[in-house]
């Protein structure tokens, strides 16, 4: 059995690690500045929930947005949560409407306890931020030139990490994660005309980054009858990334600009909160916070580069009728979540806000489970461009006993 499910973690870990690198993982117009959409990284039973993770403590789930939640897992269980998406999206702005769709390979990731209940680690590929959009805008000056102006980008930035997390007492659990990240983000801007004898312009601008990051995590928990309590908080301090930075113009011959660019991690600050009702109903609160103002980009303050920082507010909540029930509706988990945040780009100035709704599924096992997300976002203003999106996401978190020694 533990032999069959390496194999499965090692199939699907070598899978997706090329994957991730590969695809798009959004086609939205707004993922055309500084490091693209970002992800929070929590798991698909959390993304249901508006989103939440910081102050979530279960052995169903593996956050790795909280590297101080890992201990709270099964002493004697084994558990591999992989998830896939896909996302329909819907632009309107003054030019006219578009529609696309895009499919993905969310994540993978794996948890063991090492210690009784007192050390944990967990493994894992993750997104971390992603481009992807192409827009077409024709135009003409005083109707005697006409071009075509044309805004293509694609590219990913991956992470692989690993996380320890310590019950220091019965009440406290102190955890850390190491990212190691890469990706290369390609930004096309070409501008093009329908009359002879003018050149058309091409400019290509590519960054490729990698470097060594950490996170942080701290919660603090207490039990009391049929109540329980979560509180936690994670934090990154800004880190600075390995990257090559060159733009390519193209007219009647290649110009081409080389230079290593100071590009950082933004520091990033969260609290969360939860509280849980019998192993039945679950109420969970997050904010965070991203400094990407203060964070170099290109070798000055972010805001430099027309970024702002980042808040992030999510509200979620879990219920299920009986754990325990005979009935199998009596055991499924039913989810949703509100969550509300700030562009990092300046020139928006809009929010995102999203609703979320999702049912985890109970399968051959108490703690496997099947998890499924239904969320729809809008983002942008009435006088600019607006996204509508609406992203299906399916995970599989597998919980297995495989540390349990049989007697004889």
């Amino acid at each position: 059995m533990i032999k069959r499910y390496r194999n499965i973690f090692l199939v699907a870990f070598l899978l997706l690690s090329g994957t991730l690198s590969a695809q798009n993982l959004t086609s939205s117009p707004f993922s055309r500045f500084a490091y693209g959409d970002m992800n929070e990284n929590v798991p698909t039973a959390y993304r249901a929930m508006g989103g939440i993770g910081i102050g979530m403590r279960s052995n169903r789930a593996i956050c790795a947005a909280q590297p101080a939640s890992y201990t709270a897992c099964d002493t004697l269980t084994f558990m591999m949560d992989i998830a896939a998406s896909v996302t329909w999206s819907h632009y309107h702005d003054a030019i006219g409407t578009r529609n696309r769709a895009n499919g993905s390979l969310e994540y993978l990731t794996l948890q063991v306890p090492l210690w009784k209940k007192w050390i944990a680690a967990s493994v894992g590929l993750l997104p971390y931020s992603s481009v992807g959009y192409n827009i077409g805008v024709a135009d003409s000056i005083n109707s005697d030139y006409h071009y075509t102006k044309l805004y293509y980008g694609n590219g990913n930035i991956s992470e692989i990490y690993g996380g320890l997390s310590f019950n220091i007492c019965n009440w406290v659990a102190l955890g850390v994660n190491v990212y190691y990240m890469w990706g290369d983000l390609d930004r096309i801007r070409a501008l093009s005309f329908d009359e002879t004898g003018l050149e058309p312009t091409l400019q290509d601008e590519v960054l490729s980054v990698s470097n060594v990051r950490l996170r942080y995590g701290a919660q603090f928990f207490h039990t009391w009858g049929k109540h329980s309590v979560v509180v936690g908080g994670v934090l990154e301090n800004k880190m600075k990334l390995h990257s090559d930075y060159y733009i390519v113009e193209t007219q009647s011959e290649d110009s081409i600009y080389t230079w290593k660019g100071l590009f950082q991690t933004p520091t990033l600050f969260g609290l969360g909160v939860s509280y849980n009702w019998a192993n039945r109903l679950t109420v969970a609160f997050d904010f965070e916070r991203q400094y990407m103002a203060s964070a170099l980009y290109n070798g000055l303050p972010g805001r430099y580069s027309g970024l702002r920082d980042k808040n992030r507010f999510a509200l979620g909540l879990e219920y299920r009728h009986n754990p325990l029930g005979r009935k199998y509706v009596d055991r499924m988990m039913w989810r949703a979540g509100f969550s509300l945040q700030d562009e990092y780009l300046a020139s928006i100035g809009a929010k995102k806000i999203s609703a979320t709704i999702g049912i985890g599924f109970p399968l051959h096992s108490v703690g496997t489970m099947m998890n499924t997300t239904i969320e729809y976002a809008r983002r942008g203003s009435s006088s600019g461009l607006v996204d509508h999106s609406l992203r299906f996401t399916l995970g599989v978190a597998i919980a297995e006993n495989w540390f349990f020694k049989r007697k004889l």
